[in-house]
């Protein structure tokens, strides 16, 4: 064989080679692997999207609205939410709160919260018109089901998931109800656009009415879907209220307060060959990073699955509003579950 057939042969080798590899690392669970960049185990990363601040507005007190477009923006649909990778790295979690059919464009709403953990002052003061955003294809958790009738719930910020809700079931036709409380009217984002809905819309602001009246729930018709989003007392009123639990969707963005109790309990780092103890008072992710600095996080509260690691034995007490239940099977977020029993081995 000549030198340049030699040459052409093991360049066509090489490349089936390469490809033979980038499909076995597609397929891999562990992909990224642990030495690349970003070491997350047990889920493949979705790519980071960037997009163009094109309008901010405030709706409301202490709450901005900002409109982002990209032609790689996908579709969504109502309920969905973002992460959302702030200037410093922060990555925060906001729902879509725009229209699903103004394809490339997503909007989302911002609340200022002064003693919060600092993303959303971060956002009201870097977040500016003509600044681009990097942020990840929609995922939605609180997926608007068909019905008849529906009776939405939200406090505060918790309208934003709710709007394109309102917008769904209007056009499909359907009976529904809001019950809107917060603090002041003026704190309220979106009652100009809620006016539209007439007496379908009841506004309760506290300071003029009180905490909203859930009575009415007990008097809804069968079949009849609740969707509520806002602070973890009145989700949990909610479901208190409501004749049938089944038929109640939440969506928080806080971590409960509903949470078990919490035990001590020991982690075997399988590929590190070492187990450290997790007190009572401590996180998996607390307890793994005194070991591993590098690895991972972000939220630090079961949204953004920065966190996420594979589980090679033992039971997980599941405390995220992220993961679906496949994931669930195999995996944990460390920053908020754990262990069901007393131990667990992790793939790190």
């Amino acid at each position: 064989m000549s030198r340049a057939l030699k040459a052409a042969a093991l360049a066509g080798a090489a490349l089936l080679a390469r490809r033979a590899l980038r499909r076995r690392i597609a397929r891999s669970p562990l992909w990224p692997l642990p030495a690349l960049e970003t070491p997350v185990s047990g889920h493949s990363p979705r790519r980071w999207l960037p997009a163009l601040i094109v309008s901010r507005t405030e709706p409301a007190d202490g709450v901005m609205a900002l409109t982002l477009e990209s032609p790689e923006l996908p579709p969504w649909t109502p309920g969905a939410h973002v992460d959302v990778r702030l200037p410093s790295g922060l990555i925060r979690q906001y729902s879509l709160c725009g229209d699903p059919a103004d394809a490339g464009r997503h909007t989302i709403a911002i609340r200022l919260v002064e003693d919060g953990r600092g993303g959303s002052r971060e956002a009201h003061a870097q977040l500016v018109e003509g600044a681009e955003l990097h942020l990840r294809p929609p995922r939605n958790r609180f997926e608007l089901a068909p019905s008849p009738s529906y009776a939405f719930i939200a406090g505060g910020i918790g309208i934003t998931p709710i709007l394109p809700m309102l917008r769904a079931a209007t056009a499909a036709g359907a009976d529904w109800t809001l019950l809107y409380g917060g603090r002041t009217r003026a704190s309220m984002p979106f009652l100009g656009e809620l006016e539209a809905y007439g007496p379908r819309v009841t506004i309760v602001p506290q300071d003029e009415a009180g905490l909203p009246d859930l009575s009415g729930l007990a008097r809804t018709a069968p079949g009849t879907l609740v969707y509520c989003c806002g602070p973890d007392p009145l989700m949990q009123a909610v479901r208190a209220a409501a004749p049938d639990p089944s038929a109640v969707h939440l969506e928080r963005f806080a971590p409960s307060s509903a949470t078990g109790t919490s035990r001590p309990f020991t982690v075997e780092l399988h590929r590190s060959g070492r187990t450290i103890e997790v007190a009572a008072d401590e996180s998996a992710l607390t307890a793994v990073r005194r070991e591993l600095p590098a690895t991972p996080y972000s939220c630090e509260q079961g949204f953004c699955g920065t966190c996420q690691h594979r589980v090679l034995a033992g039971g997980v007490d599941h405390r995220d509003t992220l993961l679906t239940d496949g994931e669930h099977e195999d995996s944990m977020l460390l920053c908020v579950s754990r262990a069901e029993d007393d131990h667990l081995v992790l793939d790190l």
